[in-house]
Formats: C-alpha cells, structure tokens, sequence
C-alpha cells in the first residue's frame, strides 16, 4: 500500500490560496521532500557573506535576512498547526501578517548565519514531527485562517513555501 504521504493532498484539503505552493512539490514522500530541501537551502544559505544578508534586489522588498526570517515564521507556523491538528485540536487558528511579523522580528539586527541555524532546527523539528504521523494524523483535518486544511496538505504547503521563497531568492536576489 502506498503511504498516504506520498501523494499531493486533494484540493479539498486545502484553500485555494495554497495551489501556488502545492503545486511546486514533486511527486513523492512529501518528507523525503522536506529532508533534501533542507540540505538544498542549507547549503545555498551558507554559501552567502554576512554582507549579501543585508541586500535587497529592490528598494521596499524585504532583505535576504528578512526573507529567510519570513521562512522560519512560516515554518513554525505551518508546523504547529500540523502538530495540532495531528493531535486532533478542533480549535480553529488565526492566520498571520507576514509584514507585520518580518517587521516586530527586527531579522536584518541578527546574523545571517544565526538564521541559517534556526531554520535548520525548526525544519529538523517539523521532519521529527512528521516522521512520527500515522496515516489518520495526516489526514486529519482542522481550520486555520478560516479554512479548513489537513495535516498532510499543510506538510505539502510547507515544502512549496520554502521552495518559492528559495526560487525567489536565486532568481532574485543572487
């Protein structure tokens, strides 16, 4: 039997906001997926100078530590509403202000490699978290920013996010 994990969630597991980012993860074990992203990013963070941190590629438009912080928020946010609602908590969540929280998070005061550092645990922590789900927690559904979503879709907007964040990154700013 193939592992529920393995295939793109159905449409109805999700808002459609979130199509832009399922879409970029291939086929496959979503956390196969998660894991060589990680060392993707990884390797692609460390390679830039506390300098390149700092730059913009377009006055307004967050920094690299912005954008990179704005992925760690993400991460733990999609990562706790995965926990919860693996855990069955029915109680629904609020979305989030991404410009709001770049802003209070102040990332361009921090060290590009203390962000690389801190994606690399919250990513790590999620991976455990997934590792550990049986096929009913990933189907297991709750509502977050006033739709419903399922465990294994927020694992799949997860991994798109990431990856639209990193593309930008490449084609933008490098």
């Amino acid at each position: 039997m193939q592992s529920v994990t393995a295939t793109q969630p159905e449409a109805s597991e999700y808002a459609p906001y979130y199509e832009k980012y399922i879409v970029l993860v291939p086929e496959g074990d979503v956390v196969s997926t998660l894991s060589r992203q990680l060392e993707d990013t990884l390797a692609l963070l460390r390679g830039l100078s506390e300098e390149q941190g700092d730059s913009r590629y377009e006055p307004g438009k967050w920094s690299i530590k912005e954008l990179v912080g704005h992925v760690i928020d993400g991460e733990r946010i999609f990562g706790q509403r995965a926990f919860r609602f693996a855990r069955g908590d029915e109680q629904p969540l609020p979305g989030f202000e991404q410009d709001d929280y770049v802003r209070a998070a102040e990332f361009g005061n921090r060290q590009l490699k203390d962000l690389t550092e801190e994606f690399e645990l919250v990513r790590r922590s999620n991976l455990c978290l997934f590792r550990s789900l049986d096929e009913r927690a990933w189907l297991r559904r709750g509502t977050a920013s006033d739709a419903e979503v399922s465990v294994r879709a927020i694992a799949y907007i997860m991994a798109g996010h990431e990856k639209h964040h990193m593309t930008i990154l490449r084609t933008k700013y490098l």
